[in-house]
């Protein structure tokens, strides 16, 4: 199961997230999403766990528990949905 883990600190590792969840079960991947443009972290990471129960039995332990001076905020992850920015525009609107 992947899980959306939210608010987490800036400092905080792919490895220090892997500890945590590990606690509770095995840890397949975690990914720190970082910005594109600056490689800085933006705030919030995927873990993907092996078992849905242990997976299940994280969110419980983690959603709202201190790591690294901020709240993590842990949920199950939605898949991503189709679309992205807007854009476009031009034309002329109106007028003539």
């Amino acid at each position: 199961m992947k899980l959306y883990v939210g608010n987490i600190s800036f400092d905080t590792s792919e490895d220090t997230l892997r500890n945590a969840f590990a606690e509770h079960g095995d840890v397949e991947e975690v990914a720190v999403i970082t910005d594109r443009d600056t490689g800085r972290p933006r705030g919030f990471a995927f873990v993907t766990m092996r078992d849905d129960n242990a997976a299940r039995a994280a969110i419980d332990a983690l959603n709202g528990k201190d790591l690294d001076g901020r709240a993590l905020n842990v949920n199950e992850a939605r898949a991503k949905t189709g679309g992205g920015g807007g854009g476009g525009g031009g034309g002329r609107r109106g007028g003539w």
